[in-house]
């Protein structure tokens, strides 16, 4: 039997707290710009962002003694403090009582395609030291009585590698990542947002020498906008990913990331056609994905009209009762979407119902009071009557109890705690969900150090496309980790040079636009420029995506971005002054990755990942009890795409788009202590 978990601790779990001191930045000097009078920061390094990979490289540049300052948007927040679910980390020791080993671990993060071989070894074999960092610094994943650190089965992993602290572990990782770096005197700016990269040199020459920020404390009559220079040799962006993208999202609010601020500098980017899609609940409540026990305790998913009336909608999906229950327990390691999981009537029919049925104006439920009502002529629900996996998975974790409330109480209890703390009983009323986006795979493109192609600037966790088409459950929180120490081994090794110049033409500049939008009569409102962006990604980009309707999708983006350029994004206050610049980045971003969907579906690319690309053209359609779904026929991927990957560079005002063989990885049985050791003495693995 399992033992009952007090409630002092489910508490400690779920409210989990921040440092409240850290070492708090001060400016070094003030730059005087056209009467303005702007603070100057300096430091040998730079980390945007404060979230769980860019803490991990801040706190080991600060190991190294590397002079490092991390500025933020707001200090321990975002993405990993905020949201996540409970599957989560990977790493490589013992799985299902069988052994792992470094090689089959990359091939299962690869596995999808569209990945570097590097890449996925790099994360294989750093996720050992990045996983004993974390539980150095007490982050506490579970142990049996032997040692052992507990482990299960999560997305794209048929081993069983995931570990978990709970639904809280991202931020559970952000908490003892802070407490680290706070004992290290990690200095911070806090409420500070990087709005535009600043660089030095030109061609093969031209490398990062800072960012110019608003930071809401530098606000002063002399500085109305608080407008800040951030002067250092490197920059590490770890600001996440582009959570604001699309309207229908799990991500928290005011998530905009690192990719439009990295397009406007000229960086390139790869793989932004990639994305996770799911069900979690919605983001004006509380927004969490609905994977793992949520849905393995196998609540009733209906839906309620206008008129109030209850649906069994998911009935007219699939031929059986075991079929239907059996396909939601599924979605507990099959999250995210997957075009192919549509078929067969597999786990991701389920998410095509859900949207079938938003569509149409109902409010889609989970109620965990009740079991999935039967299929239409079919015997009902019955514990002894599901698939044998799901069946066994069930005995084996004592949880063979009547009612999905029951069921989760005893597999996972923290994930009641989770939503009771923020205002929803799980145990009494129904939850309102929907099928939203939630990671994006895509991003800067960089190489196995986390460097990216402006000399100098590194870029980590959801800011980095360092994933493929799929990955494994867990794999964004390792990777985020293992590049977080990667990115700092390499900064301590490589020579910085600072800079000597001050910016002040650069400065100027962003000065007279931030003016131009304070004044400019037909400057656009932020709130039309999201609606439109949002409205746009969700309905035409989303995991279901008409082909047919890319282009004019595309062109409608570009005419944004022209119109922004021509009269600028209105800023009626100071304080709408950064969200103003995140704006015009976002709508960059958006055109970039509409761009690299319209040149993958031009070449013959087919759905893959989280995305149906729906075409008449199209040789595979889902099908239903009720017969074929006809109106979401969709295209095949085709097997010679995932041997590449296409790449978006913002260059002289135009997107340019390159498609590149992946990088292969190197023959490791050439690879010996005597030989190589030097190679480690003379840091020559940080300059090959």
């Amino acid at each position: 039997m399992s033992t009952a978990i007090p409630q002092s601790i489910l508490e400690a779990l779920t409210n989990v707290s921040m440092p409240r001191h850290v070492t708090m930045a001060q400016p070094q000097q003030t730059l005087e710009v056209e009467g303005y009078r702007i603070p100057v920061y300096h430091s040998e390094v730079l980390v945007v962002g404060s979230g769980a990979a860019g803490l991990r490289a801040a706190v080991e540049l600060r190991r190294r003694k590397v002079d490092v300052l991390v500025a933020t948007q707001t200090l321990f927040w975002g993405t990993s403090a905020c949201s996540g679910s409970d599957k989560q980390t990977l790493h490589t020791a013992s799985t299902s009582f069988r052994g792992d080993n470094f090689t089959a671990l990359a091939n299962a993060i690869g596995a999808g395609g569209a990945m570097d071989a590097d890449t996925a070894y790099v994360e294989a074999v750093g996720s050992v030291e990045a996983f004993i960092g974390l539980k150095s610094m007490g982050l506490p994943l579970p142990e049996d009585r032997y040692g052992a650190v507990l482990r299960y089965q999560t997305d794209h992993d048929e081993v069983g590698r995931a570990t978990s602290c709970g639904p809280r572990t991202s931020r559970l990782m952000v908490k003892v990542l802070a407490e680290e770096a706070a004992l290290l005197g990690v200095p911070f700016v806090d409420h500070a947002t990087a709005v535009r990269l600043l660089t030095e040199g030109e061609g093969e020459q031209r490398r990062v020498a800072g960012v110019l920020a608003i930071v809401k404390g530098a606000r002063q009559e002399d500085n109305p906008w608080g407008l800040c220079l951030m002067r250092s040799a490197t920059v590490v962006l770890a600001a996440g990913g582009p959570g604001e993208l699309f309207r229908d999202s799990v991500y928290p609010k005011r998530c905009f990331g690192s990719l439009g601020l990295a397009l406007e500098a000229g960086i390139a980017t790869v793989n932004l056609t990639e994305h996770q899609f799911g069900i979690g609940t919605r983001r004006d409540e509380f927004p969490w994905n609905l994977s793992g026990t949520y849905v393995q305790s196998m609540p009733y998913i209906y839906s309620v009209d206008e008129q109030g009336e209850e649906h069994n909608f998911l009935a007219r999906y699939y031929r059986t009762t075991r079929e239907l229950a059996s396909n939601i327990f599924r979605k507990g390691y099959q999250w995210p979407i997957h075009a192919t999981r549509m078929l067969d009537f597999g786990s991701s029919l389920v998410d095509l119902a859900i949207y079938n049925e938003s569509q149409s104006g109902r409010t889609i439920y989970m109620d965990f009071n009740r079991n999935p009502l039967p299929v239409p002529g079919d015997e009902p629900f019955a514990l002894g009557n599901l698939d044998e996996d799901v069946y066994h998975y069930l005995r084996n974790n004592d949880a063979c109890l009547e009612l999905p409330i029951a069921r989760l109480q005893r597999m996972n209890p923290l994930a009641i705690e989770l939503y009771k703390h923020h205002g929803h009983d799980l145990t009494t009323k129904p939850l309102p969900f929907n099928v939203n986006h939630q990671h994006m795979n895509g991003g800067i493109a960089v190489d196995i150090w986390g460097h990216s192609s402006l000399s100098g600037c590194y870029a980590i966790g959801e800011a980095a496309g360092t994933h493929g088409v799929t990955r494994p459950g867990g794999a964004a929180l390792n990777a985020g980790q293992v590049f977080g120490l990667r990115c700092a081994k390499h900064i301590a090794a490589t020579p910085r040079v600072a800079s000597d110049s001050l910016f002040a033409r650069e400065t100027a500049e962003l000065l007279q636009q931030i003016q131009r939008d304070s004044s400019h009569p037909q400057a656009l409102r932020i709130d039309d420029i999201r609606d439109e962006i949002q409205q746009r990604m969700s309905e035409r980009a989303g995991f279901v995506c008409d082909a047919a309707q890319v282009p004019d999708a595309v062109e409608a983006a570009r005419r944004l971005n022209q119109r922004i350029a021509r009269n600028g994004v209105a800023i009626t206050h100071p304080n709408q002054t950064a969200f103003s610049l995140q704006w015009r980045q976002m709508a960059l971003a958006s055109e970039a990755l509409l761009v690299a969907l319209e040149n993958y579906i031009a070449r013959g690319g087919g759905s893959r990942g989280a995305r149906m690309l729906c075409s008449a053209q199209g040789d595979v359609a889902p099908q239903t009890r009720e017969g074929v779904m006809s109106e979401f026929r969709f295209i095949s991927e085709k097997a010679e795409h995932r041997q590449e990957q296409i790449q978006v560079t913002w260059r002289n005002g135009e997107f340019i788009v390159d498609r590149r063989p992946l990088r292969a990885l190197d023959d490791l049985s050439t690879i010996f202590f005597e030989k190589n050791w030097p190679d480690y003495l003379t840091e020559e693995i940080y300059r090959r």
